[in-house]
């Protein structure tokens, strides 16, 4: 069974930093890729950033060089820093695996249930 734990949400002014982390059970960690997404009122779920199991990182053009996406094989946790937050940062952040089953090539995708990131003053 698989699980996807986030935390580290909450409401924070504009300039502001949070972490998000992501706590994975199950499957084989360090062979799965992770992601964020956000999903705002009223539009769809996007992608924030991903970062494969060699630890190659990609980010949406709105947040490149403000948030960077970290993984620790050791803790088997994924982990979002966001910096300069801006209030169109505000939504529901979602961790987001491709969970590794066996080492034959097995995966299968897994979502968080959430944390709400408010930026507002």
């Amino acid at each position: 069974q698989v699980q996807l734990v986030e935390s580290g949400g909450g409401l924070v002014q504009p300039g502001g930093s949070l972490r998000l982390s992501c706590a994975v059970s199950g499957g084989i960690f360090s062979r799965s890729a992770m992601g964020w997404y956000r999903q705002a009122p009223g539009k769809q779920r996007e992608l924030v950033a991903t970062i494969t199991s060699s630890r190659v990182a990609i980010y949406a053009d709105s947040v490149e060089g403000r948030f960077t996406i970290t993984r620790d094989n050791d803790k088997n946790m994924a982990y979002l820093q966001m910096n300069s937050l801006k209030p169109e940062d505000t939504a529901v952040y979602y961790c987001n695996a491709m969970v590794a089953l066996d080492y034959s090539g097995s995966y299968r995708n897994y979502w968080g249930q959430g944390t709400q990131v408010t930026v507002s003053s």
